[in-house]
């Protein structure tokens, strides 16, 4: 099957500007753009598909250009939003549009990247007015989708201008670098066509671009994509661990899992129904939620951190506990509560100033009873003392009470 028909076929074609792109594609190396505002100092899961979809594209022969909105970010984009955004400083606008630049040539390593400060800080009020303003009908603008839905709360100029601004993108790649399509999803479909419309105004009725739109990504339950217990799930590990990452695709619901599959995966067509066909048999062997955690953890962090994801998930599964470094123990109990030590401590002190035991008896409880374990191995003496010593690389002690309940001892 063409590109086209793959992308509809994995559910990434929400809308297309001309019918003729199938074509235009299968027939043409094109030079496209999808861009990303800096509006944080990392890209999240949610963003994930806009760079997926443009791989796909470069994969069939096209060329990607990456456009970092280090000037669009500063006017913020009404798309999708029901309040106004915060305003960037300019500083903090570069500031992450240099951070997020790393992620995306992490994942497009051969793409093009730009950030639209360059250009649009050339212009001076009165030329854009002048040259850009002037092409635009209040009426057309009115009638995009992410300004009507923003008039009863009320959106300010800033965020109105913001798709004038965007044209001004697809308009400068379109003459400078003969980018032919922007894409996006679809609450870009305003900002798209108004694009088309100014290249056309500005540089002619005969010259053509195109654009297409994915469908914005929803959970079957209803709930928000890209969320997890603790927020939003980043790119940057020192945001969200590797393991946090790794885990949050593996944790995708069955109902999702066929949906991501073939969204998020580079299996084949053909790999990918096998896939599907193996899971339905089997969905309690999770197999697509592994393939597709694989699949996005080496693509975002590599392989070595992925593989190190694997082995803190089959410690936590088996008790093996001394199997993993330090780092990986970080990762792994990020979550769970810690507490701080200086000094060689008994297992039933131990347990109450972890919050594991309530009192000194309930805590002798839990130790005869065959309940407590310190990294992975069962503790059955009351008198067992923790100390630094016997700590993983002397920083961590693993406290476990029953099946669940675990607390972390920093030495």
């Amino acid at each position: 099957m063409n590109l086209i028909q793959e992308l509809k076929w994995r559910d990434l074609i929400f809308d297309v500007t001309d019918p003729e792109i199938e074509q235009f594609l299968e027939n043409n190396k094109v030079t496209f753009y999808v861009g990303a505002d800096p509006t944080a100092d990392s890209l999240h899961v949610g963003h994930l598909i806009s760079y997926l979809v443009s791989k796909r594209l470069q994969d069939r022969g096209h060329h990607p250009i990456l456009v970092i909105g280090g000037g669009t970010g500063l006017i913020g984009d009404p798309s999708g939003r029901n309040s106004e955004r915060q305003l960037l400083t300019l500083e903090k606008s570069l500031e992450n549009a240099a951070a997020i630049t790393k992620q995306v040539k992490n994942i497009l390593p051969e793409a093009e990247v730009v950030n639209n400060y360059d250009w649009i800080s050339k212009y001076d009020v009165i030329s854009f007015l002048r040259d850009i303003g002037k092409n635009f009908n209040i009426g057309y603008m009115m009638g995009k989708d992410s300004v009507k839905s923003r008039l009863e709360q009320g959106i300010s100029f800033t965020e109105f201008s913001y798709q004038i601004i965007q044209s001004l993108d697809f308009m400068t790649l379109y003459r400078d670098n003969n980018c032919k399509m922007q894409i996006g999803g679809q609450d870009q479909w305003g900002n798209i066509t108004a694009g088309l419309e100014l290249i056309r105004k500005t540089l002619g009725s005969e010259e053509k671009a195109y654009g297409f739109t994915w469908p914005l990504l929803t959970k079957a339950d209803g709930s928000k994509f890209g969320k997890s217990a603790g927020g939003a799930v980043w790119l940057d590990k020192n945001r969200t661990s590797v393991y946090e990452f790794f885990q949050y695709w593996i944790n995708t619901p069955d109902k999702d899992a066929v949906s991501f599959l073939k969204k998020f995966t580079f299996k084949s067509v053909e790999e990918t129904k096998a896939i599907i066909e193996e899971f339905e048999k089997a969905p309690h062997q999770r197999l697509a939620q592994h393939k597709i955690a694989e699949e996005l953890t080496v693509l975002v962090h590599g392989r070595e951190a992925y593989e190190s994801a694997v082995r803190i998930s089959k410690a936590l599964f088996s008790g093996d506990i001394k199997s993993l470094n330090v780092n990986e123990i970080k990762d792994g109990f990020k979550d769970v509560p810690s507490i701080a030590i200086t000094e060689d401590k008994n297992i039933v002190d131990l347990l109450i100033e972890a919050g594991l035991a309530s009192s000194k008896r309930e805590s002798r409880e839990f130790v005869k009873n065959n309940a407590v374990s310190i990294n992975g191995d069962k503790v059955k003496d009351i008198d067992f003392v923790v100390t630094k010593e016997d700590a993983i690389e002397n920083q961590f002690t693993v406290l476990k009470r029953g099946k669940k309940k675990y607390a972390l001892v920093r030495h």
